[in-house]
This record gives structure tokens, sequence and C-alpha cells, in this order.
């Protein structure tokens, strides 16, 4: 198993950067894919980011290349780092973890999750 627990959200402005980290417990981080995923008021969870198991592959919802993520195998620990923010980005982000070896987009195919991060982008 795995323990997630996600930082650096807050409040920004509109153009403003942040950069969200993901820490994992345990000793086995770096045999997992990661994968961030965000959730607006009364709306569906949706991929954001994944990242396979060392780092030499990742995926992107159409984020305008705005978004990037990444993971630090040593430190345990998964980056999505955010520019260029919208108004529109305002979500909780949350990370996950799936032991599949492939980097799914699929909500339902990540086994572990942390608590969220919530990211208010104001205009």
């Amino acid at each position: 198993q795995v323990q997630l627990v996600e930082s650096g959200g807050g409040l920004v402005q509109a153009g403003d950067s942040l950069r969200l980290s993901c820490a994992a417990s345990g000793r086995t981080f770096s045999t997992y894919v990661m994968g961030w995923f965000r959730q607006a008021p009364g709306k569906e969870r949706e991929f954001v980011a994944g990242i396979n198991r060392i780092g030499s592959l990742t995926y992107y919802t159409d984020s305008q290349g705005r978004f990037t993520i990444s993971r630090d195998n040593v430190k345990n620990t998964a980056y999505l780092q955010m520019n260029s923010l919208k108004p529109e980005d305002t979500a909780v982000y949350y990370c996950a973890a799936t032991s599949r070896q492939e980097v799914p987009c699929i909500r339902g195919q990540y086994n572990y999750w942390g608590q969220g991060t919530q990211v208010t982008v104001s205009s």
C-alpha cells in the first residue's frame, strides 16, 4: 500500500503559477504510476496528467502546455507544475497511484488517492 499527501494548493490570481506536491509513504513509490486529477464543484473528477514509474513518459489532458508532471523517486514525491493559471483551473487537485504498468487516464484504474488540495484562481 501507499499513502499520498498533497500540498501546495492555494489562492492565486490568473496568470500565476503553483507547484503541487504529492508525498508518498513507503519504500515502493517507484513501483507506482502516478497521476493528477482535479474536481471542480458540480463536475466529475477529471484526469490532468500522468507519469510512468521512472518518469520517462508523461501524459496530459488538454492543458495547452501549461502543466508539467514530474516525480522524484528518491524523495518519494510527485509534482504538478501549473503555469499561466486560469479561473477555470479552480478545483480540488488529487494525486493518485496505480500499480498498473501503463499510465491510465481513467479514475477507476487508480488504486490509491490523496485527500486533495484546493486550488483557487481569481480573475
